[in-house]
């Protein structure tokens, strides 16, 4: 599925993008998940919602954070979605390079000019996407790239889902079984009942335990031998 985000702050300008965008969109697969009315409101939802929008459509001339403001801030802590500029005026595309935007929108919006964007963002995400993890909880559905994954570690019924954020880790959290992620990820490497770990994200290996992020994860003595051997082949192919 293709989720789109759209971040105007004018209705009429939402609302005619959105009408647009219906018009090329695959009905089965691809939606409009998410409106924003301003670039502070987009970058406070992005960031506690990482991976749940693949394309945002973004504003240049808004009020407070304009755009491309919005736009330095969300590539600080995510570098995979893809950015859009919707401006009425073209003196800000080179700027859009400076954030790896994947295009710009004069408004109007043409429904050829969005049929090419969304043929190139189909490919760009299916087509070459790096491997991701898919899970659901109560607060949506989110599709992570793998490489932004440190390690997955179990709570009785619970799986948390621990990636690397600017200050802290970000965690996330959905019922079910570890033993089943571990089943899905054949890089993941079990080093414990209630761990599994990316090994790219390993910085020390010890005789009991293990360092990721400067978080100490114990390894345990049933797993050791072949846990530390999977972690040495990974840290020295990489």
């Amino acid at each position: 599925m293709l989720r789109i985000g759209i971040c105007d702050d004018q209705i009429d300008a939402r609302n005619t993008l959105r009408f647009q965008l219906e018009k090329v969109l695959y009905e089965e697969s691809e939606q409009i998940v998410y409106e924003f009315s301003t670039g502070e409101s987009a970058v406070r939802w992005l960031k506690k919602h990482p991976g749940e929008i693949d394309l945002l459509f973004l504003d240049v001339e808004m009020n407070g954070a304009n755009g491309m403001e919005a736009a330095r801030q969300i590539r600080e802590f995510d570098k995979g979605i893809c950015l859009v500029f919707v401006t009425g005026y073209t003196d800000y595309v080179f700027d859009g390079y400076k954030v790896d935007a994947l295009d710009y929108v004069v408004k109007p919006a043409g429904t050829s000019k969005l049929q090419e964007i969304l043929g190139r963002v189909r490919r760009r995400i299916f087509d070459n996407s790096p491997e991701t993890f898919s899970f659901k909880n109560a607060e949506g559905t989110y599709r992570l790239p793998l490489s932004g994954i440190s390690y997955f570690y179990s709570d009785k019924r619970k799986v948390n889902v621990v990636c690397p954020g600017d200050a802290q880790n970000l965690s996330h959290t959905f019922y079910g079984k570890l033993d089943e992620v571990e089943e899905q990820l054949n890089d993941f490497v079990r080093v414990h009942q209630r761990y599994l770990v990316n090994p790219k994200w390993v910085t020390r290996i010890g005789s009991e335990s293990i360092t990721i992020n400067d978080q100490t994860i114990p390894i345990s003595r049933a797993m050791k031998e072949s846990a530390v051997m999977k972690l040495a082949r990974a840290l020295l192919v990489n």
